[in-house]
């Protein structure tokens, strides 16, 4: 039987351009381990919001005119007059926001199971620099819709690089292209969001992946997974047929097929994230004004300063550490240095082991104290600089720069559990459910009530007693987990 054209097509490409074996190495035969959990979403998932901000940034670039006089009103007729162009608008305000919270929970599952640590420094580092790209590429565009936050918010952030001792007037003249924020700086701006910032973003995209899939991903337990391997000669791999592994006689036994087992798995993700992205474009686009303030539906007026200026909600943890050093250059150090130290977390962690599954209790504590000071330091970072938050702030910023300053300390002293030789498997969905059916069935009580035609009905309440016994097992096994 002669060959059709398609199979002839393809042929001739895969004998010029190596697809079978960049989908072999970074898909059908690339192992990563059997027992990644639900954190291992955000991966994927920024991936995906990556594709959404580009696709809708560029439908958004044919109607926008970056003109100081023409783009709040060009904002205003792509959401009032093009088709959809209200749909692109909000999936593109909102991908943005929903990008940093993918990203800021992919970065958090990094410091719990040790993703950082030895060998995948680089790749860490290499996702920090794709945080600060991101960063900058929000923060171009967040001036772009030329409202009041907008625009105030750029001339303040801008106006931070004019404390750097020599060179920080200058410095602030070139990025805005002017004395003040105004036609030039929007016209810089748009060329840095639209072209420049995200082909940085692309490529370093490109070698975080390679990076990773080089060393193999890390997984809930700390344990590499290329070090125990099964031959194919002695022993079968279950995930592969045979004539599939003739080049492959070494597999991780505790490892599957990146394809089709979590390109599947991801899909689910992908599926449940997209219902909570549909239901906040579709009922709540502006978040009660974190997504979308309200001072971003005024145009701009260099004349007219907002009551409260304060960046978006995912550059206030930043945002409320600068304010909380008294001095303008110190604070820019500061906020600097809040990003900084996260470049140099593979060196200062100390311990020998990688997740938190197996570290002490020191840095659990320590751990679950960043994430309460972060996380209050984005809240009052979107408050006016009252004295009471700036305390506060310098409270919590203690916090967060002890929490890697003293780590090759706490790292050093703290008692690790034994980290096992193989992958545990956690319990799965199917297992987990009659729990919690149990659970609450605990937490509610029936009463069989009889009517007067001698029926009986079944009406439940919540059963107090129930409650709290679930609660206080629920306070052991919180503090069972961080000792």
């Amino acid at each position: 039987m002669k060959p059709n054209r398609i199979q002839l097509c393809s042929q001739w490409l895969f004998e010029r351009f190596p697809l079978n074996k960049l989908w072999n190495e970074h898909m059908a035969h690339y192992y990563a381990p059997k027992n990644f959990n639900l954190w291992y979403f955000f991966g994927s998932l920024a991936l995906l919001v990556l594709v959404n901000q580009l696709v809708t940034g560029i439908l958004l670039t044919m109607n926008y005119k970056p003109d100081a006089k023409l783009a709040f009103d060009s904002v205003e007729y792509i959401m009032r007059d093009v088709n959809w162009g209200w749909l692109v608008r909000y999936m593109h305000s909102t991908g943005a926001s929903a990008f940093f919270i993918v990203v800021y929970l992919h970065m958090f599952r990094g410091l719990m199971y040790g993703s950082f640590k030895q060998p995948r420094e680089l790749v860490w580092i290499l996702g920090m620099l794709l945080f600060v790209a991101l960063m900058a590429e929000s923060f171009m565009g967040y001036l772009l819709p030329w409202g009041q936050m907008s625009y105030w918010g750029a001339q303040v952030i801008i106006s931070l690089f004019s404390a750097i001792p020599v060179i920080g007037d200058d410095l602030a003249l070139w990025i805005r292209g002017d004395y003040v924020v105004s036609d030039a700086t929007l016209n810089r701006f748009f060329a840095f969001h639209v072209i420049a910032v995200p082909l940085v973003l692309i490529f370093l995209v490109v070698l975080h992946l390679v990076a990773l899939h080089e060393l193999g991903s890390n997984n809930p337990d700390g344990i590499e997974i290329k070090k125990i391997k099964a031959s194919v000669e002695t022993e079968f791999h279950p995930y592969h047929k045979r004539s599939q592994l003739a080049d492959y006689q070494l597999l991780p036994v505790d490892g599957i097929p990146l394809h089709p087992y979590y390109t599947v798995k991801d899909i689910v993700g992908v599926a449940i994230f997209l219902l909570f992205f549909a239901g906040i474009i579709f009922y709540a686009p502006e978040m009660g004004g974190y997504f979308l303030e309200p001072a971003n539906f005024i145009p701009a007026d260099p004349l007219k300063t907002p009551e409260h200026i304060a960046p978006v909600w995912y550059f206030t943890p930043f945002y409320a550490i600068l304010r909380a050093v008294p001095f303008k250059f110190a604070g820019v150090i500061a906020m600097g240095g809040s990003i900084g130290v996260l470049f140099l977390l593979p060196w200062l962690d100390r311990s020998p082991v990688k997740s938190i599954r197996y570290r002490g209790g020191i840095f659990k504590k320590a751990l679950l104290i960043f994430v309460i000071s972060f996380v209050s330091l984005g809240y009052l970072g979107t408050q006016p600089a009252t004295a009471n938050a700036v305390i506060a702030a310098r409270i919590f910023s203690t916090f967060y720069f002890s929490f890697f300053l003293l780590m090759p300390i706490y790292t050093s002293w703290e008692k690790t559990k034994p980290v096992p030789e193989r992958l545990t498997v956690q319990p799965t969905w199917e297992q987990r459910i009659p729990v919690i059916k149990a659970i609450f069935a605990e937490m509610i009580s029936s009463i069989e009530i009889q009517n007067a035609e001698g029926q009986i009905t079944k009406r439940y309440k919540l059963n107090p007693q129930g409650i709290s016994k679930v609660f206080i097992r629920l306070a052991k096994n919180i503090k069972a987990s961080l000792e």
